[in-house]
């Protein structure tokens, strides 16, 4: 039950209150700085997870008057990470916590399950027929919102679920305040209207969530269409390899069986990027701490911007053709040992030396994201352009309908 008085914040945190004022200014805003990071150069991040959702379902076309078609938010999957093909060009991470402590016992599981069914019905009124009354006056468009829960709560499922085990702590952790470390309830909403992103954001937490504690937030944007490879905020086009069908998926992105069938592991990472030091690097340096060209987004080692690397071509004195600390050697799954990762970043512009990469990524197993950036802590060069200042994982519960509340296969 909500209080009729709000608690006070926990240290470093922000009241709900402060949260939801800013909503509606940040749309706005989000706009503004959006067209102006495009402009500076289309800073936009991994455009492979664009071409790899894309050979399953197409992007969604132009509707009447410049919105672009609904994003069905039912199925198997939560939309807003395979759905739609081409991520949107905005998009809002809300981190909450939850008011009541952890616990295994039947009243709390039953509150979890009761706070996703809310969530779930907010957003099939939010995507559907109530989109007005959230002040999306010309519908929702291509709106969509995932629900993800931190590990302590899943463990309170069940240690052994997907989705219980926390972050190990990285190499470069140390930068990353507690503040934005962790967190218990995820809420992402994305849209090609940036003032929908927001206004859907504040419908959602208000109506469904109203006692979860705001714990960071962040908003992102990304270069729109389809006929366009975007870059990331170093300048680069990102070819990491990525599951590129629904086969791929299945085998790669959802969790396969047991009660969570259709879920994944997501991560995200906030990455603080040095581009003025990278960018000020002489070409060739910078081409061979990524990997690849920097301009098409080819492999050093040869083929087309969306080509393999080669990691045996050598040159003919012997050496690697693609570096062996290149951040493209590096976190290839054939050195990392690890499965395949679904991306849909994007970059943040919060001013000054505060921008960089909202890294967001989806797998089947948490090992995947772990074992790929324990190898980069080894040997990726890239790393010394790069300062995580935020970290954690979530489940994203599997896909639900008006028959099937979200969160209603949690044991």
């Amino acid at each position: 039950m909500s209080e009729p008085t709000e608690p006070p914040a926990p240290a470093g945190r922000t009241r709900r209150r402060d949260l939801l004022r800013g909503l509606a200014a940040a749309g706005a805003a989000a706009g503004f700085a959006g067209a102006a990071g495009l402009a500076a150069g289309r800073a936009t991040a991994d455009d492979g997870d664009r071409r790899a959702a894309a050979s399953q379902e197409p992007s969604t076309p132009a509707a009447a008057g410049g919105r672009r078609d609904a994003v069905d938010a039912t199925g198997a999957h939560q939309a807003g990470i395979a759905r739609p093909g081409t991520p949107q060009p905005h998009g809002l991470l809300l981190v909450l916590d939850l008011v009541a402590t952890p616990s295994p016992t039947a009243p709390y599981r039953d509150a979890v399950r009761a706070l996703c069914a809310r969530l779930g019905t907010a957003i099939l009124d939010l995507t559907g027929e109530r989109a007005a009354e959230a002040g999306l006056l010309d519908g929702p468009g291509d709106l969509t919102a995932t629900v993800g829960l931190g590990p302590r709560v899943v463990a309170a499922f069940g240690a052994d679920l997907p989705g219980a085990e926390p972050l190990p702590v990285f190499a470069a952790d140390a930068s990353v305040p507690p503040e934005r470390t962790g967190g218990d309830l995820l809420i992402a909403v994305y849209a090609s209207d940036p003032n929908d992103v927001h206004r859907a954001a504040a419908w959602l937490t208000e109506r469904a969530a109203p006692d979860a504690v705001p714990r960071w937030s962040q908003r992102g944007f990304r270069a729109p269409g389809t006929d366009t490879i975007a870059r990331n905020p170093l300048g680069f086009h990102d070819g990491v390899i990525v599951p590129r069908d629904a086969a791929e998926q299945d085998e790669h992105v959802w969790i396969a069986d047991g009660p969570l069938a259709g879920g994944s592991i997501c991560v995200v990472r906030r990455l603080c990027l040095d581009a003025a030091r990278f960018t000020a690097e002489p070409v060739e340096r910078q081409e061979a701490v990524v990997g690849r060209h920097r301009n098409d987004g080819s492999p050093l080692s040869g083929g087309g911007p969306t080509g393999e690397v080669d990691l045996l071509a050598k040159t003919p004195d012997g050496q690697y053709v693609t570096p062996a600390r290149s951040h493209v050697r590096a976190a290839h799954p054939s050195v990392t040992g690890s499965a395949l990762m679904l991306r849909r970043g994007y970059a943040f512009d919060d001013g000054a030396t505060d921008a960089g990469l909202l890294f967001i990524c989806f797998q089947r197993d948490l090992r995947t994201f772990a074992q790929t950036q324990f190898r980069l802590d080894e040997v990726d060069d890239l790393g010394e352009y790069v300062t995580p200042t935020g970290s954690a994982t979530f489940l994203v519960l599997p896909g639900f309908d008006a028959d099937h509340p979200l969160g209603a296969s949690l044991p």
